[in-house]
Protein backbone atom coordinates (compact mmCIF):
# COMPACT_ATOMS: atom_id res chain seq x y z
CA UNK A 1 0.00 0.00 0.00
CA UNK A 2 1.18 3.46 -0.65
CA UNK A 3 2.41 5.19 2.04
CA UNK A 4 0.03 8.69 2.75
CA UNK A 5 2.04 11.75 1.74
CA UNK A 6 2.45 13.91 4.54
CA UNK A 7 1.02 17.08 3.92
CA UNK A 8 1.23 20.01 6.51
CA UNK A 9 -0.79 23.83 6.51
CA UNK A 10 0.21 26.71 9.31
CA UNK A 11 -1.93 28.67 11.14
CA UNK A 12 -4.29 28.81 8.40
CA UNK A 13 -8.51 30.28 8.64
CA UNK A 14 -11.17 27.74 10.25
CA UNK A 15 -12.41 27.49 6.39
CA UNK A 16 -9.62 25.08 5.55
CA UNK A 17 -11.57 22.49 7.20
CA UNK A 18 -12.72 22.16 4.02
CA UNK A 19 -10.11 22.13 2.07
CA UNK A 20 -8.40 19.37 4.13
CA UNK A 21 -11.83 17.26 3.37
CA UNK A 22 -10.60 17.89 -0.52
CA UNK A 23 -7.62 16.41 0.49
CA UNK A 24 -8.98 13.26 1.90
CA UNK A 25 -11.13 13.11 -0.97
CA UNK A 26 -8.48 12.24 -3.63
CA UNK A 27 -6.87 8.67 -4.55
CA UNK A 28 -3.82 9.37 -2.93
CA UNK A 29 -3.81 9.06 0.86
CA UNK A 30 -2.61 11.39 3.11
CA UNK A 31 -1.87 12.39 6.79
CA UNK A 32 -3.03 15.89 7.53
CA UNK A 33 -1.12 17.86 9.86
CA UNK A 34 -2.51 21.81 11.22
CA UNK A 35 -0.76 24.28 13.23
CA UNK A 36 -2.24 26.96 15.11
CA UNK A 37 -1.83 28.97 17.85
CA UNK A 38 -5.48 28.74 18.92
CA UNK A 39 -6.26 25.38 19.98
CA UNK A 40 -10.01 25.69 19.58
CA UNK A 41 -9.24 26.10 15.68
CA UNK A 42 -11.29 23.84 14.17
CA UNK A 43 -8.45 22.92 11.67
CA UNK A 44 -6.44 21.50 14.22
CA UNK A 45 -9.72 18.83 15.01
CA UNK A 46 -9.83 18.41 11.08
CA UNK A 47 -6.19 17.37 10.49
CA UNK A 48 -4.76 13.67 11.85
CA UNK A 49 -2.15 15.63 14.07
CA UNK A 50 -2.87 19.68 15.32
CA UNK A 51 0.10 20.85 16.79
CA UNK A 52 -0.11 23.77 19.00
CA UNK A 53 3.02 26.12 17.20
CA UNK A 54 4.92 29.32 19.15
CA UNK A 55 3.52 32.44 18.89
CA UNK A 56 5.73 36.43 18.82
CA UNK A 57 8.74 34.53 16.61
CA UNK A 58 10.00 36.93 14.13
CA UNK A 59 9.74 35.45 10.67
CA UNK A 60 13.14 34.07 10.79
CA UNK A 61 12.66 32.24 13.69
CA UNK A 62 9.32 30.86 12.48
CA UNK A 63 11.39 29.72 9.26
CA UNK A 64 13.77 27.45 11.90
CA UNK A 65 11.11 26.54 13.55
CA UNK A 66 9.33 25.60 10.37
CA UNK A 67 12.32 23.39 9.14
CA UNK A 68 12.96 21.90 12.53
CA UNK A 69 9.19 21.06 12.32
CA UNK A 70 9.40 19.32 8.86
CA UNK A 71 12.28 17.29 9.62
CA UNK A 72 10.83 16.06 12.51
CA UNK A 73 7.72 14.98 10.88
CA UNK A 74 9.27 13.98 7.94
CA UNK A 75 7.09 16.42 6.08
CA UNK A 76 6.07 16.04 2.28
CA UNK A 77 3.98 19.14 1.12
CA UNK A 78 3.95 22.59 3.21
CA UNK A 79 1.31 24.89 1.94
CA UNK A 80 2.33 28.00 4.58
CA UNK A 81 0.30 30.88 5.10
CA UNK A 82 1.69 32.66 7.92
CA UNK A 83 5.32 34.18 7.20
CA UNK A 84 4.97 32.63 3.35
CA UNK A 85 7.42 35.30 1.86
CA UNK A 86 10.17 34.03 4.42
CA UNK A 87 9.18 30.44 4.01
CA UNK A 88 9.64 30.71 -0.06
CA UNK A 89 12.79 32.67 0.55
CA UNK A 90 14.51 29.55 2.21
CA UNK A 91 12.52 27.35 -0.04
CA UNK A 92 15.80 25.46 -1.33
CA UNK A 93 16.76 24.41 2.49
CA UNK A 94 12.85 22.93 2.66
CA UNK A 95 13.84 20.79 -0.54
CA UNK A 96 16.90 19.70 1.05
CA UNK A 97 14.77 17.99 3.66
CA UNK A 98 12.34 16.45 1.12
CA UNK A 99 9.89 19.48 1.96
CA UNK A 100 7.71 20.76 -1.57
CA UNK A 101 6.49 24.23 -1.10
CA UNK A 102 3.44 24.97 -2.19
CA UNK A 103 3.78 28.55 -2.27
CA UNK A 104 4.65 30.90 -4.89
CA UNK A 105 8.31 31.79 -5.93
CA UNK A 106 9.67 34.86 -3.72
CA UNK A 107 9.41 37.56 -5.85
CA UNK A 108 5.52 36.92 -6.92
CA UNK A 109 4.99 37.05 -3.32
CA UNK A 110 6.79 40.26 -2.06
CA UNK A 111 5.40 42.03 -5.03
CA UNK A 112 1.50 41.29 -3.94
CA UNK A 113 2.53 42.07 -0.55
CA UNK A 114 2.11 45.75 -1.01
CA UNK A 115 -1.19 46.42 -3.17
CA UNK A 116 0.04 49.69 -3.77
CA UNK A 117 3.26 47.66 -5.65
CA UNK A 118 1.18 45.10 -7.10
CA UNK A 119 -1.24 47.79 -8.20
CA UNK A 120 2.19 49.77 -10.09
CA UNK A 121 3.10 46.66 -11.60
CA UNK A 122 -0.50 45.83 -13.12
CA UNK A 123 -0.60 48.76 -14.62
CA UNK A 124 3.04 48.96 -16.58
CA UNK A 125 1.75 45.46 -17.61
CA UNK A 126 -1.33 47.15 -18.86
CA UNK A 127 -3.97 44.90 -17.24
CA UNK A 128 -6.95 45.86 -16.15
CA UNK A 129 -7.03 48.09 -12.52
CA UNK A 130 -9.48 50.84 -11.11
CA UNK A 131 -8.47 53.90 -10.55
CA UNK A 132 -6.43 54.26 -7.40
CA UNK A 133 -4.22 57.01 -5.98
CA UNK A 134 -1.73 56.09 -2.64
CA UNK A 135 -2.29 58.33 0.64
CA UNK A 136 0.12 58.82 3.30
CA UNK A 137 -1.07 62.03 4.63
CA UNK A 138 -4.04 64.12 5.24
CA UNK A 139 -3.68 66.41 1.79
CA UNK A 140 -2.70 63.08 -0.45
CA UNK A 141 -6.22 61.39 1.37
CA UNK A 142 -8.13 64.77 0.41
CA UNK A 143 -6.64 65.05 -3.41
CA UNK A 144 -7.76 61.53 -3.56
CA UNK A 145 -11.41 61.64 -2.47
CA UNK A 146 -12.10 64.66 -4.66
CA UNK A 147 -10.41 63.74 -7.53
CA UNK A 148 -12.95 60.69 -6.98
CA UNK A 149 -16.05 62.80 -5.91
CA UNK A 150 -15.44 64.59 -8.99
CA UNK A 151 -16.36 61.52 -11.21
CA UNK A 152 -19.49 61.08 -9.50
CA UNK A 153 -18.05 58.12 -7.21
CA UNK A 154 -17.88 57.61 -3.92
CA UNK A 155 -14.44 56.77 -2.69
CA UNK A 156 -13.20 54.17 -0.15
CA UNK A 157 -9.45 53.14 0.98
CA UNK A 158 -7.70 50.31 2.42
CA UNK A 159 -4.17 49.94 3.46
CA UNK A 160 -1.95 49.05 1.63
CA UNK A 161 -1.08 46.23 2.99
CA UNK A 162 -3.03 43.29 4.72
CA UNK A 163 -5.57 40.28 4.01
CA UNK A 164 -8.77 39.80 2.82
CA UNK A 165 -11.30 42.93 3.43
CA UNK A 166 -8.68 44.30 6.62
CA UNK A 167 -9.13 48.07 6.98
CA UNK A 168 -11.50 48.57 4.07
CA UNK A 169 -13.50 51.79 4.62
CA UNK A 170 -16.18 53.83 2.94
CA UNK A 171 -15.55 57.59 3.03
CA UNK A 172 -18.55 59.27 3.44
CA UNK A 173 -19.02 63.15 4.28
CA UNK A 174 -22.29 63.17 5.59
CA UNK A 175 -21.97 64.11 9.72
CA UNK A 176 -22.48 61.13 12.34
CA UNK A 177 -26.33 60.91 13.55
CA UNK A 178 -28.55 58.67 15.85
CA UNK A 179 -29.68 56.21 12.86
CA UNK A 180 -25.96 55.06 12.63
CA UNK A 181 -26.73 53.68 15.94
CA UNK A 182 -29.21 51.00 14.73
CA UNK A 183 -29.09 47.93 12.40
CA UNK A 184 -26.01 46.22 11.67
CA UNK A 185 -22.57 47.78 12.27
CA UNK A 186 -21.36 48.97 8.51
CA UNK A 187 -18.10 49.74 6.92
CA UNK A 188 -18.72 53.85 6.87
CA UNK A 189 -16.43 55.85 8.13
CA UNK A 190 -16.52 59.92 8.27
CA UNK A 191 -13.96 61.58 5.81
CA UNK A 192 -13.25 64.64 8.65
CA UNK A 193 -12.05 61.93 11.18
CA UNK A 194 -9.96 59.83 8.97
CA UNK A 195 -8.18 63.12 7.64
CA UNK A 196 -7.76 64.37 11.75
CA UNK A 197 -6.10 60.91 12.50
CA UNK A 198 -3.62 61.55 9.41
CA UNK A 199 -2.30 65.05 10.40
CA UNK A 200 -2.07 63.85 13.95
CA UNK A 201 0.08 60.96 13.15
CA UNK A 202 3.72 61.45 13.62
CA UNK A 203 4.55 58.26 10.83
CA UNK A 204 2.64 57.57 6.64
CA UNK A 205 -0.30 56.00 6.22
CA UNK A 206 0.07 53.86 3.51
CA UNK A 207 -3.56 54.08 2.26
CA UNK A 208 -5.23 52.80 -0.96
CA UNK A 209 -7.69 55.18 -2.46
CA UNK A 210 -10.16 54.36 -4.94
CA UNK A 211 -13.88 54.67 -6.04
CA UNK A 212 -16.41 51.94 -4.50
CA UNK A 213 -16.67 49.31 -7.15
CA UNK A 214 -20.40 47.60 -8.31
CA UNK A 215 -20.53 43.80 -7.65
CA UNK A 216 -20.58 40.71 -8.37
CA UNK A 217 -17.63 40.13 -7.26
CA UNK A 218 -15.89 37.89 -9.10
CA UNK A 219 -12.95 35.20 -7.29
CA UNK A 220 -10.61 33.49 -9.83
CA UNK A 221 -8.92 30.27 -8.60
CA UNK A 222 -6.38 29.55 -10.22
CA UNK A 223 -3.20 26.36 -10.04
CA UNK A 224 -0.17 26.88 -11.99
CA UNK A 225 3.52 25.74 -12.04
CA UNK A 226 5.64 27.14 -10.11
CA UNK A 227 6.77 29.02 -13.00
CA UNK A 228 3.39 30.45 -13.20
CA UNK A 229 2.04 28.43 -16.31
CA UNK A 230 -1.64 28.02 -15.73
CA UNK A 231 -2.98 24.59 -15.29
CA UNK A 232 -6.64 25.76 -14.20
CA UNK A 233 -8.60 28.74 -13.69
CA UNK A 234 -12.57 28.94 -12.75
CA UNK A 235 -14.49 32.01 -11.61
CA UNK A 236 -16.82 31.90 -8.81
CA UNK A 237 -19.30 34.97 -9.02
CA UNK A 238 -20.89 36.39 -5.55
CA UNK A 239 -23.80 38.68 -5.53
CA UNK A 240 -25.85 38.31 -2.04
CA UNK A 241 -26.60 35.11 -1.42
CA UNK A 242 -26.27 33.72 -4.82
CA UNK A 243 -23.14 32.26 -5.74
CA UNK A 244 -21.91 30.94 -9.33
CA UNK A 245 -19.24 29.62 -11.54
CA UNK A 246 -18.00 31.41 -14.67
CA UNK A 247 -15.34 30.47 -17.15
CA UNK A 248 -15.93 34.13 -18.63
CA UNK A 249 -12.79 35.49 -20.59
CA UNK A 250 -13.23 38.90 -19.01
CA UNK A 251 -12.44 37.08 -16.05
CA UNK A 252 -10.09 34.41 -16.66
CA UNK A 253 -7.84 36.31 -19.48
CA UNK A 254 -6.75 39.22 -17.37
CA UNK A 255 -5.85 36.21 -14.45
CA UNK A 256 -3.94 33.88 -16.65
CA UNK A 257 -2.39 36.65 -18.11
CA UNK A 258 -1.48 38.27 -14.47
CA UNK A 259 -0.01 34.72 -13.39
CA UNK A 260 2.05 33.70 -15.77
CA UNK A 261 3.47 37.47 -16.07
CA UNK A 262 4.13 37.38 -12.64
CA UNK A 263 5.30 33.85 -11.96
CA UNK A 264 2.27 33.30 -9.83
CA UNK A 265 2.89 29.11 -9.05
CA UNK A 266 0.74 26.94 -7.33
CA UNK A 267 -2.19 28.07 -5.76
CA UNK A 268 -3.59 31.66 -6.02
CA UNK A 269 -6.35 33.79 -6.42
CA UNK A 270 -7.50 36.91 -8.04
CA UNK A 271 -10.25 38.90 -7.37
CA UNK A 272 -12.44 41.45 -9.37
CA UNK A 273 -15.20 43.94 -9.19
CA UNK A 274 -16.57 46.44 -12.07
CA UNK A 275 -16.19 49.90 -12.65
CA UNK A 276 -19.47 51.61 -12.57
CA UNK A 277 -20.89 53.02 -15.21
CA UNK A 278 -18.78 50.63 -17.85
CA UNK A 279 -18.88 47.53 -16.69
CA UNK A 280 -15.17 47.03 -17.12
CA UNK A 281 -13.91 44.05 -15.25
CA UNK A 282 -10.66 45.48 -13.13
CA UNK A 283 -8.34 43.47 -10.62
CA UNK A 284 -9.22 44.76 -7.29
CA UNK A 285 -6.46 42.17 -5.52
CA UNK A 286 -4.15 39.16 -5.71
CA UNK A 287 -3.84 36.50 -3.25
CA UNK A 288 -0.18 34.70 -3.61
CA UNK A 289 -2.26 31.69 -1.36
CA UNK A 290 -5.32 29.49 -1.83
CA UNK A 291 -8.75 31.68 -1.16
CA UNK A 292 -10.49 30.98 1.70
CA UNK A 293 -13.46 29.91 -0.93
CA UNK A 294 -11.48 27.19 -3.03
CA UNK A 295 -13.20 24.25 -1.54
CA UNK A 296 -16.60 25.21 -3.45
CA UNK A 297 -15.07 24.25 -6.35
CA UNK A 298 -15.59 20.70 -5.80
CA UNK A 299 -19.10 21.75 -6.63
CA UNK A 300 -18.16 22.34 -10.22
CA UNK A 301 -15.80 19.08 -10.71
CA UNK A 302 -12.69 20.76 -9.36
CA UNK A 303 -10.17 19.84 -6.43
CA UNK A 304 -7.39 22.09 -7.01
CA UNK A 305 -6.12 21.27 -3.26
CA UNK A 306 -5.22 17.42 -4.48
CA UNK A 307 -4.18 18.87 -7.94
CA UNK A 308 -1.50 21.30 -5.99
CA UNK A 309 -0.13 18.44 -3.96
CA UNK A 310 -0.06 16.42 -6.82
CA UNK A 311 1.80 18.97 -8.88
CA UNK A 312 3.99 19.55 -6.02
CA UNK A 313 5.30 16.20 -5.54
CA UNK A 314 6.58 16.48 -9.50
CA UNK A 315 3.36 14.30 -10.52
CA UNK A 316 1.13 16.44 -13.60
CA UNK A 317 -2.53 16.47 -12.12
CA UNK A 318 -5.37 15.17 -13.92
CA UNK A 319 -7.88 18.15 -14.12
CA UNK A 320 -11.06 18.26 -16.40
CA UNK A 321 -11.60 21.07 -19.52
CA UNK A 322 -13.61 23.86 -18.99
CA UNK A 323 -16.30 22.57 -21.32
CA UNK A 324 -16.83 19.63 -18.63
CA UNK A 325 -17.16 21.49 -15.29
CA UNK A 326 -20.66 21.93 -13.63
CA UNK A 327 -21.41 25.54 -13.66
CA UNK A 328 -24.50 26.16 -11.47
CA UNK A 329 -25.64 28.49 -8.89
CA UNK A 330 -24.92 27.76 -5.38
CA UNK A 331 -25.15 29.19 -2.10
CA UNK A 332 -23.59 28.83 1.82
CA UNK A 333 -24.71 27.87 4.93
CA UNK A 334 -22.88 27.66 8.05
CA UNK A 335 -22.25 23.80 9.75
CA UNK A 336 -20.82 22.32 12.74
CA UNK A 337 -17.04 21.50 13.12
CA UNK A 338 -15.70 19.58 15.91
CA UNK A 339 -13.03 21.29 18.11
CA UNK A 340 -10.59 19.60 20.11
CA UNK A 341 -11.42 18.93 23.70
CA UNK A 342 -10.32 21.81 25.96
CA UNK A 343 -7.46 21.05 28.21
CA UNK A 344 -6.28 21.98 32.09
CA UNK A 345 -3.48 23.18 31.69
CA UNK A 346 -0.89 22.98 28.76
CA UNK A 347 2.14 21.57 30.10
CA UNK A 348 -0.15 18.26 30.00
CA UNK A 349 0.88 18.79 26.34
CA UNK A 350 3.73 16.53 24.19
CA UNK A 351 6.53 19.18 24.48
CA UNK A 352 8.81 19.20 21.29
CA UNK A 353 11.81 20.94 22.00
CA UNK A 354 13.47 23.84 19.45
CA UNK A 355 12.99 27.14 18.57
CA UNK A 356 10.64 29.14 20.72
CA UNK A 357 10.57 26.47 23.38
CA UNK A 358 8.69 24.04 21.60
CA UNK A 359 5.44 23.22 20.59
CA UNK A 360 2.30 21.21 21.69
CA UNK A 361 1.20 18.18 19.81
CA UNK A 362 -2.16 16.93 19.85
CA UNK A 363 -3.49 13.57 17.93
CA UNK A 364 -7.04 14.08 16.30
CA UNK A 365 -8.97 11.66 14.16
CA UNK A 366 -11.28 12.53 10.92
CA UNK A 367 -13.21 15.79 11.49
CA UNK A 368 -11.59 15.77 15.24
CA UNK A 369 -13.42 12.62 16.41
CA UNK A 370 -11.45 10.37 18.72
CA UNK A 371 -8.93 13.15 19.70
CA UNK A 372 -6.54 13.00 22.13
CA UNK A 373 -3.34 14.53 24.11
CA UNK A 374 -0.13 12.75 23.86
CA UNK A 375 1.63 12.47 27.21
CA UNK A 376 4.14 14.76 28.12
CA UNK A 377 7.43 13.47 26.78
CA UNK A 378 10.36 12.30 29.27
Amino acid sequence: MTAPVRVWLNRTYAENVFFIDLLRAAPRPVHVLASHVDPDSPVLAAADLGVLEPDGLSAEGYVEFALEFCARHDVDVFLPRLHQLAISLRRRDFEALGTALVCPPAPAISLFTSKADGYRALDAAGLPTPLWRQADTAADLLAAVEEIEAAGMTACLKPASGAGGEGFRVLTREPFHLGRLSGYVDTRVQLDQVLGALERSAAPAELLVMPYLDGPEVSVDCLAEQGGRVLAAVGRTKQGRRRGFTVDPAYLGPARRLVEEFGVGHLSNVQFRHERGTGRAVVLDVNTRPSGGLHQLRLCGLNLPAAAVELALGHRPSLPAAEELTLGDYTLVSTIQAVLPRQAAAPALERIGGVGGGVGAIGGGVGGLGARLLPAAG
